[in-house]
């Protein structure tokens, strides 16, 4: 007997032929599955091995393309049309969702079981904007329009509230045991490392991870982990030829070592171990559980003596309250953060860390007191930092962290997180006439550091789109091992990333995204 799946043909439809939501006709003595999918198969066999196989067949491959709705556009502000970048896209009562990239472009995957709930489009400052799933449009921008509220307004309440804006960032971390998660959780996300100079790319890494905290309560030094998943891409063209990392490595694995980079010969040294000092300087600079177990977590690690927001944060921090504006229908303060009395060093093994100021931005919500947002900058301010970062690294933010925070259950879980940071090399160079020469009418040249190859910078961006409170799957999942290793290579798996929610590249770093995969032997896709 002949069989044949075919897009073509339409049969009568028998009583009870359907796999799931796609209709089976049959056409004379032939079988016919309706589906948008155009997939013909022929083979031979009997009648009752070909209703096994069906089900089989579709129930591993069909539903993968047609269980979720993609959702993309743009947000812009109404009155001006800029775009507005991580703005909060997600739908309602859920942890499903995104944000948008500096260009404010989106794109979202929703799950089918979704597709008449509400998507949400919102951004502090301005008034919420909320459809149904199913209605909504991709060719139409997405337009918000600004929401401030008054300060005049908000002071009528009687209830006794704190004034200052140092009053008020005090208050919130006294409330962070009631806002924050208090019992074990994991998230689900997407991870974009990139590493570039002034003129190309030169890494990039995309990831799924998942994190695993048992609660704020807890230190994050022994109850927080991080397993990579799956990998998207993996390009590494960067030049393995500095030995600043591998001077720093060798005095790591013997402190008592007395030496310098320039003692050291480029020629006298394998390049598998100047491979393997990068990978190890990788790990401590920009591993994953570096970021989320040290300082800069600075929220979650304000219950630690070497948190950054600890119970000193006001001899290193001043707080101004700037003005009250609104997210999504409730009050939020919005506080400038500055400098204070003293400097804040980093205190990184083997690294003058130290000699900062910060600045940045602070979003509280006025009624719970629950921190919503922060942009949190470290400038150079001490003599020997200024000098070291503008020598090293053409700039004095040394380093710039986001950390956007969702509301689940009543509880605040981190929902996007970017954190910029440069990185020291001493690779590129030009050849100039020298300022001497020009003035002689010479020809005479020298070899000078090129700054749009030596200065770099790495950037990490994660976006958690689910969040996982049932003990039996944290139970089961803690179980297994973990590697936090986001720079180890792993076979790309295709029928993973097709359903994953990942976050938008910005026009820019699209461009640079396809130049690097032109110029890397590494792509996987």
């Amino acid at each position: 007997m002949k069989v044949r799946w075919n897009t073509n043909k339409i049969g009568c439809l028998p009583k009870g032929s359907y796999f799931g939501s796609h209709p089976i006709f049959w056409f004379k003595s032939e079988l016919v599955f309706i589906n948008k999918s155009v997939i013909i198969i022929s083979f031979y066999m009997k009648a009752n091995t070909i209703k096994y196989l069906l089900s089989l067949f579709f129930f591993a491959v069909s539903l993968s393309a047609f269980s979720q709705k993609e959702l993309k556009n743009k947000i812009v502000d109404f009155m001006t049309l800029a775009p507005l970048e991580s703005a909060s896209v997600y739908i309602q009562n859920t942890t499903i969702g995104t944000v948008s990239n500096p260009d404010g472009k989106f794109v979202l995957l929703v799950p089918k079981a979704h597709v008449n709930d509400t998507l949400v489009v919102s951004s502090i400052g301005y008034k919420s904007y909320k459809m149904a799933v199913s209605l909504f449009d991709n060719t139409k921008e997405v337009y918000l329009e600004e929401d401030i509220a008054s300060l005049e307004e908000v002071q009528l309440v009687t209830t006794p509230r704190p004034k200052t804006g140092n009053e008020i960032v005090l208050r919130s971390l006294e409330e962070l045991p009631e806002n924050l998660p208090e019992k074990p959780y994991m998230q689900k996300g997407f991870l974009r490392h990139k590493e570039r100079n002034k003129k190309e790319f030169k890494w990039l890494i995309e990831s799924a991870i998942t994190l695993y905290d048992s609660s704020f309560q807890s230190p994050t030094s022994k109850n927080l982990k991080i397993n990579v998943d799956q990998v998207r891409k993996s390009y590494d063209l960067r030049d393995i030829d500095s030995t600043l990392t591998y001077t720093a490595y060798l005095k790591y694995k013997n402190p008592s070592l007395n030496l310098r980079n320039k003692n050291l010969r480029r020629d006298t040294i394998k390049t598998s171990n100047l491979i393997k000092a990068i990978k190890w300087n990788d790990t401590r600079i920009n591993g994953l559980e570096t970021l989320f177990k040290g300082k800069l977590n600075i929220i979650r690690n304000s219950n630690t003596s070497a948190g950054l927001f600890n119970k000193e944060i006001l001899e290193t921090h001043h707080f101004d309250l700037d003005t009250i504006l609104v997210d999504e229908g409730r009050k939020i303060y919005k506080i400038k953060i500055s400098e204070g009395r003293k400097l804040i060093d980093l205190k990184t093994k083997g690294i003058y860390n130290g000699g900062y100021s910060a600045e940045g931005l602070l979003y509280v919500y006025y009624d719970t007191y629950a921190i919503k947002r922060i942009e949190y900058n470290l400038v150079a301010k001490s003599a020997a930092q200024r000098s070291r970062s503008k020598t090293l690294f053409g700039t004095t933010v040394n380093h710039k962290l986001v950390i956007n925070y969702i509301e689940y259950e009543n509880r605040m879980y981190p929902n996007f997180v970017s954190y910029e940071t440069p990185k020291l090399v001493n690779v590129g160079t030009k050849v100039i006439t020298s300022a001497i020469a020009k003035a002689n009418n010479k020809n005479e040249k020298e070899v000078v550091p090129n700054n749009d190859e030596r200065f770099y910078y790495a950037v990490q961006e994660l976006l958690f789109s689910e969040i996982i409170l049932d003990e039996e799957k944290i139970t089961e999942a803690l179980s297994k091992p973990w590697d936090a290793d986001i720079f180890a290579a792993k076979p790309y798996n295709k029928t993973f990333w097709e359903s994953y929610n990942t976050l938008l590249e910005s026009e820019e770093d699209e461009k640079l995204i396809k130049d690097l995969t032109k110029r890397s032997t590494l792509f996987k896709e």
